[in-house]
């Protein structure tokens, strides 16, 4: 029994460790993915909405605050520091979040838990087995202590060493808020050519059912034999006949489809998620990196896309200045397209060539080094 429980005790430290690494590195979309539990709740429990609808507001704050937490409980447990303390307040976290998967996973709510962030998407039942997994490792260390007795660091080294892992911890994940995330495993990443992603793998193979006096055959290519009747049809690639990107829309003000002409040529967008959030100080320096794009050699065409409604948007770009054409494309896209409210995107023939936050706008130089 000692071998398991160190084994357990080793395995849950990591995974929470690593669960909570993986979130901090995308902050942002942790955020995102709280803030669809709490509309969800805000929705099904309407007498609560006072509760989650201050939740929601603060869901950047709650998004590093909880990453920050799982890596230091996971620490704290790997370092059998205050080791009972840790499992006491690492149980309360795991009964959350098996809630939370179970309840998704139930009522079909959110389909995805967001535990790995978007390295590992896992389905509402897998992530609610895997809370389930984790509250079994947890049994077998907590009820098995006797195992565990020497404590890595304790004392004023001990509190020295969780200070820097909670200072480390935070400071990553604020890091990744005010800028992008270190790792992008997103479809628009750098380097991923969007046209591509929007293509299927591979052509899509089915599988036919037929049945005849009682019998059942299942064949890829309809039989000769007529007297065989057709009864259901399965695709046997489902994964790779579906493209990666299946929603990069892009349409004009008039509404007419100009994704294939975003996707030629050079292009600086900017994308403005919401103007409502968009932080409208950086701005002049848009402009002026604007400005200078429209006179370089590379023959850069500068473009805003929103998510926005027209006549709204039409409004703020005339208090922001911002002299550019502008489309719109669906919001959860935009999301997914960059993690900053404004940002900037670079295409060369619809690769992503590079991608900046509002905290760091390049210069020109930059933009054009890029697209070499």
């Amino acid at each position: 029994m000692r071998q398991v429980t160190r084994l357990c005790w080793a395995l849950l430290g990591i995974l929470f460790i690593f669960s909570g690494l993986i979130k901090l590195n995308d902050p942002v979309g942790t955020a995102y993915k709280l803030e669809e539990y709490f509309e969800v709740f805000s929705a099904d429990v309407p007498a609560l909405s006072w509760l989650f609808d201050p939740l929601h507001n603060a869901s950047r704050f709650l998004s590093v605050a909880l990453s920050s937490l799982e890596v230091i409980l996971g620490a704290s447990l790997l370092l059998r520091f205050f080791l009972r303390k840790t499992l006491q307040a690492l149980v309360v976290l795991l009964v959350f979040f098996t809630f939370l998967t179970f309840y998704s996973a139930a009522f079909n709510k959110v389909t995805d838990c967001g535990c790995f962030g978007d390295f590992i998407k896992l389905k509402p039942w897998t992530s609610f087995l895997k809370d389930l997994f984790l509250l079994g490792l947890w049994a077998v260390v907590y009820f098995n202590q006797k195992h565990l007795r020497r404590a890595f660091v304790r004392g004023t080294p001990g509190l020295m060493a969780m200070t820097f892992i909670s200072a480390l911890a935070i400071g990553i994940g604020v890091r990744a808020l005010g800028h992008l995330p270190y790792f992008d495993f997103l479809p628009y990443k750098v380097g991923n050519n969007i046209p591509q992603l929007m293509k299927p793998a591979q052509a899509p193979r089915y599988q036919y059912t037929f049945e005849r006096n009682g019998q059942t055959m299942q064949a890829e290519q309809f039989p000769t034999d007529s007297t065989w009747k057709y009864k259901a049809m399965t695709v046997l690639n489902p994964l790779q006949s579906t493209p990666v990107v299946t929603d990069f829309v892009i349409t004009d003000p008039e509404g007419n489809d100009i994704t294939k002409q975003v996707l030629t040529g050079n292009k600086l967008i900017l994308i403005v998620q919401n103007t409502n959030k968009a932080d409208r100080d950086r701005f002049p320096d848009f402009n002026k990196l604007f400005e200078a794009a429209s006179k370089s050699r590379k023959h850069i065409d500068v473009l805003t896309i929103t998510s926005t409604a027209a006549g709204k948007f039409d409004s703020f770009r005339h208090d922001v200045n911002l002299a550019t054409p502008y489309a719109f494309a669906d919001a959860t896209v935009l999301k997914s397209v960059i993690r900053s409210n404004p940002g900037l995107l670079v295409l060369h023939n619809g690769t992503v060539v590079a991608k900046y936050h509002y905290h760091d706008i390049p210069a020109l130089y930059q933009v054009e080094k890029a697209l070499q």
